[in-house]
């Protein structure tokens, strides 16, 4: 089996993780908040973890080295998080999802003050084309714009400052590392803002079998993607996570009536446009060097 094949069966589990959780979180969004559902995904996720590392005994992984970092990053995770889950309950899946693949643009726009990174022409001309396509994806206009929108919108750019901040840590730290802490303090920040009214919804018997899902589930959808991009290249990989949006869509239209959109599939054909062809350039670049 050649890697791109491989890479195709990694990222096939990768776009059902995503949108299993994606479902579920809308599922559950009835009987519970935002803050709640990252609490119980957060604590599924640590007792996956917990167990992963007692049986292969790589304990010796997870180190308090970059704390700040860390935390930086989860905190940024975390709030992404919530503004996805938000989004998922008001707008249609398709449109969440095509506004969550503008995240590698906001990289290329923020990385230069985080990473120190250089800001090319050919980066500057995706980051514009991937604007055109996230408004022909929003359409703004008073009519348009909404909390939901907004949310999403947003969401993609806490989800670039992961990208960047995890960026840094895998220079010295493992995923299993990286991903320790992110369950770790989601679950805390999650349950801290949770009880923050004096009040908490607990699972019930219809909630806690989704809950399950969106914990493995989002744990499942990383290592998929993170084990495609280690055997295949990214200008690979990202045609193939594209696929996400049509999924979507169709899983929209099915489980809840959702409308296909004709124009958020064209903006975000333009965002995919616009963040393959940065991706395309820096691997030529690479090569060449």
């Amino acid at each position: 089996m050649n890697n791109t094949l491989k890479a195709a069966l990694w990222m096939t589990g990768a776009i059902v993780s995503f949108s299993a959780m994606a479902v579920s979180g809308r599922e559950v969004s009835v009987e519970l908040d935002t803050f709640e559902i990252m609490t119980y995904r957060s604590l599924v996720g640590m007792a996956v973890l917990w167990t992963l590392l007692s049986v292969t005994g790589c304990w010796g992984q997870v180190s308090g080295r970059f704390f700040g970092v860390q935390v930086v990053r989860n905190v940024a995770h975390f709030t992404g998080q919530n503004l996805w889950f938000y989004a998922l309950t008001v707008i249609p899946l398709a449109q969440v999802f095509a506004l969550e693949f503008t995240s590698p643009i906001w990289v290329v726009l923020l990385s230069p003050l985080i990473l120190g990174e250089r800001l090319t022409r050919v980066r500057v001309l995706s980051v514009l084309v991937g604007f055109i396509g996230i408004l022909v994806v929003a359409r703004p206009s008073p009519d348009t714009i909404s909390p939901g929108l907004i949310a999403a919108a947003s969401s993609a750019v806490f989800f670039a400052l992961t990208a960047m901040f995890t960026r840094r840590l895998t220079r010295t730290e493992s995923v299993l590392c990286i991903m320790f802490w992110l369950t770790l303090m989601q679950a805390v920040l999650g349950l801290a803002i949770s009880i923050w009214d004096g009040e908490m919804a607990l699972p019930t018997a219809k909630t806690a079998p989704w809950l399950f899902l969106i914990g493995c589930a989002g744990l499942l959808a990383h290592y998929c993607l993170t084990s495609a991009l280690a055997i295949a290249p990214a200008t690979v990989v990202v045609p193939m996570d594209f696929v996400r949006l049509p999924t979507i869509a169709v899983v929209g239209m099915l489980v809840y009536g959702e409308a296909l959109d004709v124009w958020v599939f064209v903006g975000a054909l333009i965002i995919f446009a616009a963040n393959y062809v940065n991706i395309w350039f820096e691997t030529r670049t690479a090569v060449k060097r």
